[in-house]
């Protein structure tokens, strides 16, 4: 069972992004189930599904009661198996996966509806974190940074390893006026955002000492919608009206006009590589950390950490036998 929440903040809320489809790991996913499940409802890093596993994470700081979890139409039979323990946190399921910007927005607009004053923690349920308890301490050594500075985005940036096109990099900007300090050292305004760069630019990234975003990112709610109104404004407009009572069966109207109109959007290259003076980034402690965003990174990761579980050895023959009929 998840640990009791350590800080009791009033106004900190967890968005648990769990809408995406997932489809350059459906290959594996179908492998291992036989269906076409998204990879957070599926076991690949352990005996819990990658959304239980950020579930927990997000309970060793936070309450259930202050937990919104995103979804996307056809996700239900899934996420409503993982959500059985946590029956108080609030689900809000998209009419359709309309892309990053919508998973943050609605539930930003959400909680805002309800608190003026909510500061957000934004999770996604596809990482491997090594360790869960010193990331969610970092990350909620952010709150107060972010209560600091109202008009920012304080992203989360890891350490990188190597010239990653699949990730958005994060310049940091001028080291001698840092905007806050944690634990793990000072908090940066960002210099420059990039999103999946050319192979050329990821490695001037690293040599610039570039961090990875991981796209955990802490603020006030009021922030979000003023950078969603800023760089997206008839997304914006459309969800604002319908985000209130998105979580009530009588919203479903509302929130389906909405999602029919709106266009699709990446938060990353929409906000965050569009407005980078917006943005703050905190370097995360020195644990490892992977997006599960493909098989090879999937079978990377758990290699590097020693995990050698039994579906390995299964997705491995099954792979050579070729897929299921």
């Amino acid at each position: 069972m998840p640990r009791p929440y350590r800080h009791p903040a009033s106004r900190l809320w967890a968005i648990v992004l769990a809408g995406g489809q997932g489809v350059r790991l459906r290959p594996l996913v179908r492998l291992l189930y036989g269906d076409d499940r998204p990879k957070q409802y599926a076991s690949l890093t352990g005996p819990k599904s990658l959304l239980v596993d950020t579930l927990e994470r997000a309970a060793l700081g936070l309450p259930p009661e202050r937990t919104i979890v995103v979804t996307s139409r056809g996700q239900e039979r899934y996420v409503s198996q993982d959500l059985e323990r946590w029956p108080q946190a609030t689900l809000l399921v998209q009419p359709r996966d309309l892309g990053t910007a919508a998973g943050i927005l609605l539930p930003a607009l959400w909680a805002l509806s309800r608190d003026p004053e909510a500061l957000l923690v934004v999770l996604p349920s596809d990482h491997l974190i090594g360790d869960g308890s010193l990331f969610m301490d970092h990350v909620l050594e952010l709150a107060p940074q972010a209560e600091r500075q109202p008009r920012r985005i304080i992203l989360v940036g890891a350490q990188p390893t190597e010239a990653e096109t699949e990730y958005g990099w994060i310049e940091p900007g001028d080291h001698s006026r840092p905007v806050g300090m944690t634990s793990a050292g000072p908090v940066f305004p960002v210099g420059r955002f990039r999103e999946k760069p050319s192979p050329e630019e990821a490695r001037a990234c690293l040599e610039k000492g570039a961090l990875w975003n991981t796209f955990v990112m802490v603020a006030r709610a009021s922030t979000f919608s003023e950078a969603g109104r800023l760089a997206l404004p008839q997304l914006h407009a459309l969800l604002r009206s319908a985000a209130a009572s998105a979580a009530e069966p009588e919203g479903a109207d509302a929130l389906e006009h909405a999602y029919r109109s709106a266009e699709r959007a990446n938060f990353s290259r929409s906000v965050l590589q569009t407005y980078p003076s917006l943005l703050a980034v905190s370097r995360m402690p020195s644990l490892r950390w992977s997006d599960l965003g493909t098989p090879e990174r999937v079978f990377r990761s758990l290699r590097l950490m020693g995990v050698n579980l039994p579906w390995l050895t299964t997705s491995q023959a099954l792979r050579q036998r070729g897929p299921r009929s």
